[in-house]
């Protein structure tokens, strides 16, 4: 009977390690809570109304179908003994037991200590995330429309983005441009074009993982668009009409989240050392203290590569999926194995229509050309030609017509902001 190989989560890290190990003399069972692999890293482009949800997720059965070693169970793993070597199911009477583990669940939002703070500004790290703050985006204006007081009207068109890394940034310099541009025309009693978006940031600069001349130059970009940036700047509370900043008060009914982030809760079941956002602490192959069979990989593992911890970015997590799945075999084959090595082909951030930053370590750039290459890397590393294909024709619509394709309110807001 061939060693069974149980990878829990399947986004990038699990994704990639399923597919290396599609020949490999192993059994696979892929479990995640979800039936669809999601492209992360264009979820603003979902939330800010520009592309449809399915133009960046695939069914994971669809994505494994050619692995005849693969199946693909949903559910949601809800605890492992690392001891038996078994994954327990919310639902299933039956564990699943595995020679190998490679846990990949990802992180998830973190309110610093204020899980209160949720309801009234969501995070993006789902489709659920991303059709939320989507639907809270539009619902604002159509408030503000029918507004009778001047100030509850501003209070609805100001927005607040608490977060100055990537996911805070793309968010911030994409709404003023639907504001001005694709909405403006659309509403008879206001002029979406007062539009007020404000950018928080505790640090004291944007991006803070790019070179400082980069975050100074997305920092310009923004205020050069219409956002306010409030470096050094700390939130205190938030509640349902208002962001307080130190003693400051901001009038706003939308409020959106992109400051910080936990690891799963799963890493906490495997018994090993995390650090202080719920990381594993992993092995140089990988693996966890003590247990050679169990790999973390993704955002879930804290590795650190040279001087610097190896970053939460998809790329990182591809490499260690990949990684773990070839651990796996040389142990199979009785070789030795090796150390993880992490190899960072660039950073890119985009602020705005037509501005990025790219940092690629010996030579940066930015404006035009990043952002061309910011769209041709994304479109690249999506899953599936119809999904390249679509984003294609929803972006080259956006950039020619400033419309948004997508802006469909769905479903009912998690939590209402204004009763």
């Amino acid at each position: 009977m061939r060693p069974r190989v149980v990878i829990v989560g399947a986004g990038f890290a699990g994704l990639y390690a399923a597919r290396a190990l599609r020949h490999a003399p192993v059994e696979i069972t892929v479990i995640d809570r979800t039936n669809h692999h999601l492209f992360q890293p264009l979820l603003s482009q979902v939330a800010t109304a520009a592309l449809a949800p399915s133009d960046i997720t695939a069914p994971i059965r669809w994505l494994l179908r050619h692995h005849r070693n693969a199946d693909v169970v949903l559910g949601e793993v809800t605890g492992i003994d690392v001891e038996a070597r078994r994954v327990a199911i919310h639902g299933r009477d039956t564990p699943v037991s595995y020679d190998y583990l490679i846990l990949a669940t990802g992180s998830h939002h973190a309110y610093f200590g204020h899980p209160d703070w949720e309801p009234v500004a969501p995070g993006l790290k789902s489709v659920d995330d991303a059709l939320e703050i989507r639907g809270r985006f539009l619902r604002a204006f159509e408030r503000a429309e029918w507004a009778t007081e001047p100030a509850e009207r501003a209070a609805h068109m100001t927005f607040v983005v608490v977060g100055g890394g990537p996911t805070g940034v793309e968010l911030a310099g994409v709404m003023p441009a639907i504001a001005r541009e694709a909405l403006r025309s659309n509403f008879r009693y206001i002029d979406t074009a007062q539009t007020r978006v404000i950018l928080v940031e505790g640090g004291d600069r944007l991006l803070a993982s790019f070179p400082e001349h980069l975050s100074a130059r997305a920092k310009r970009d923004l205020e050069d668009i219409g956002v306010e940036v409030r470096l050094r700047s700390l939130v205190s509370d938030i509640t349902p009409h208002a962001v307080h900043i130190g003693d400051e008060w901001i009038d706003s009914r939308t409020v959106f989240w992109a400051a910080g982030n936990e690891a799963s809760y799963l890493g906490r079941a495997l018994g090993v050392p995390l650090d202080g956002a719920g990381r594993v602490i992993v092995e140089p192959d990988l693996s966890i203290p003590g247990h050679p069979e169990v790999f973390v990989a993704g955002d879930l593992a804290d590795f650190t590569h040279g001087p610097k911890r190896v970053p939460g970015v998809c790329p990182a997590a591809m490499q260690q999926g990949v990684h773990a799945a070839n651990m796996i075999v040389r142990s199979l084959r009785r070789q030795q194995r090796k150390a993880f090595r992490y190899r960072n082909k660039g950073d890119l951030a985009t602020i705005g229509r037509s501005r990025a930053i790219a940092d690629f370590g010996s030579f940066t750039m930015a404006g035009r050309i990043a952002w061309w290459l910011w769209l041709f890397l994304h479109i690249l590393y999506l899953a599936g030609f119809r999904n390249r294909l679509s984003v294609l024709l929803q972006w080259g619509y956006a950039y020619v017509t400033y419309e948004r394709g997508v802006r469909l309110i769905t479903g009912t807001e998690r939590s209402s902001a204004s009763g």
